[in-house]
C-alpha cells in the first residue's frame, strides 16, 4: 500500500522514499509410485495461480523501514513499521483472465520521525491516532477498501478496479487533495501493489531446479519519479512440500521530468536524483510458493537503497542523501490472520 503523510516539509521528504519489490537410468524395481524430489529428478516448478476455485485465502503484509537522510549536514532519520492485513477473493473468469478482490481487513501502523511518534492499530478498535490524531481519519480510510485485481493467464496484473472510489473517499471531499492522490496512486503503483503473484510467474514455462528467470515492471509514481525494477528468480529447490525461489531485485529511479504536469503537487519537487541498490547490500529474498494450495505460502525480502536526490524547497534547491532499508515479510492462510481483538 502507497503510503502519503502529511505535515511539514520535512515530514514530506520522508514520505518520498517511503512511497518510493540427469543421466539415463535403468528402470526400477516395480513399485508403487512415490513422490519425487526435484533436488533429485530435476522435476520442475510450474507455477498456477489457482483461481477458479474461488476459495479466499488471506495475507499479512509487514514492512519495516528505516530511512537516514542528510539534508543541509543534519541526518535525519524515520523508521517505520506497517502491516497491512488483506483478504482476498476470487471472483470469476473469463476467457484467460481472472477477477480477484483485494480488501483490506487492517492497518497496524508505527512513525518515528526524529523522536515523534505516530501509531494507529485498527484491530484495537476506533482508537485515536497517538501523536497525530488528524490522521485517525485518515488510516481508518485505508481499512475496509477494495479493489479489483484483472490478472492475466495467472501472470500478471493488467488492470485494477475501484481507484477512483478509493481517492475519493480519501480525499474527503477536498479537490486538493483528490488531485494529489490521482497522481501519486497510479495504474503502475496500484497494479504492482495489487499483485498476489509478487511478479513470481515465468513468462517462459516451467523450470527445472538451478534455472533461472527474470521479470522486469516500470512503477510511475506521478511527483515521486519512476523506477525500474528488475526481479532475478532462481528456482533452489524443495523445502517441506513448498517450492522455493530465491530472488534477487535491481532498481533503477528517474526524477519526474521537469515538462510532466503530474509532477507537481507537492510541497517539493524532485528535479534531478540517483537512486538504486546499494551495491555494499544486494537485495536478496526467498519466496515459497505452495504447489497444492496454487499460492504464495510466504515471502521475505530485503532492500537496501543508497542515492542522491536534488529536492527544490520553496523554490530552492537542496541536495538530499538518502539510506534506507526495506524489509517485507508476507504470510498467507487459509484463515484470517488478523489479531483477536482483547
Amino acid at each position: 500500500m502507497v503510503r502519503i503523510r502529511f505535515g511539514s516539509s520535512a515530514a514530506l521528504v520522508f514520505a518520498l522514499a517511503a512511497l518510493v519489490s540427469g543421466q539415463d537410468k535403468k528402470d526400477p524395481p516395480k513399485a508403487d509410485p512415490k513422490p519425487t524430489d526435484p533436488k533429485v529428478d530435476g522435476k520442475r516448478f510450474e507455477t498456477r495461480f489457482d483461481f477458479d476455485k474461488k476459495t479466499k485465502f488471506y495475507q499479512e503484509s509487514t514492512t519495516t523501514l528505516t530511512q537516514v537522510i542528510k539534508v543541509q549536514g543534519q541526518d535525519l532519520t524515520q523508521t517505520q513499521r506497517s502491516t497491512f492485513f488483506f483478504e482476498w477473493t476470487p471472483v470469476k473468469l473469463e476467457g484467460d483472465k481472472a477477477f480477484v478482490k483485494q480488501r483490506v481487513e487492517g492497518v497496524q501502523m508505527t512513525i518515528d520521525i526524529s523522536g515523534n511518534q505516530i501509531n494507529y492499530d485498527s484491530t484495537k478498535g476506533d482508537t485515536p491516532t497517538a501523536g497525530n490524531p488528524g490522521l485517525t481519519e485518515f488510516f481508518k480510510k485505508l481499512t475496509g477498501a477494495e479493489f479489483t485485481a484483472v490478472i492475466e493467464k495467472g501472470v500478471k496484473v493488467v488492470e485494477v478496479q475501484g481507484k477512483a472510489d478509493f481517492i475519493k473517499n480519501l480525499a474527503t471531499g477536498s479537490p486538493q487533495m483528490e488531485t494529489l492522490l490521482s497522481k501519486i496512486l497510479t495504474d503502475d503503483a496500484l497494479r504492482d501493489m495489487c499483485d498476489p503473484t509478487l511478479k513470481l510467474v515465468p513468462e517462459d514455462g516451467p523450470k527445472k531446479v538451478g534455472d533461472t528467470w527474470t521479470r522486469k515492471g516500470t512503477i510511475n509514481l506521478g511527483p515521486i519519479g519512476t523506477y525500474t525494477v528488475t526481479y532475478n528468480f532462481k528456482y533452489a529447490g524443495v523445502e517441506k512440500d513448498l517450492d522455493k525461489i530465491e530472488v534477487e531485485t535491481k532498481l533503477e529511479y528517474a526524477a519526474p521530468k521537469k515538462d510532466d504536469p503530474n509532477a507537481g503537487g507537492l510541497l517539493f519537487r524532485i528535479n534531478d536524483g540517483k537512486l538504486g541498490i546499494n551495491p555494499d547490500k544486494p537485495a536478496k529474498g526467498v519466496i515459497m510458493y505452495d504447489p497444492k494450495a496454487g499460492r504464495v505460502a510466504s515471502a521475505e525480502i530485503t532492500i537496501n537503497l543508497k542515492g542522491e536526490l536534488t529536492v527544490a524547497i520553496g523554490g530552492t534547491d537542496t541536495k538530499v542523501e538518502l539510506l534506507q532499508e526495506q524489509k517485507t515479510t508476507v504470510k498467507t492462510s487459509d484463515a484470517s490472520l488478523l489479531p483477536v481483538k482483547k
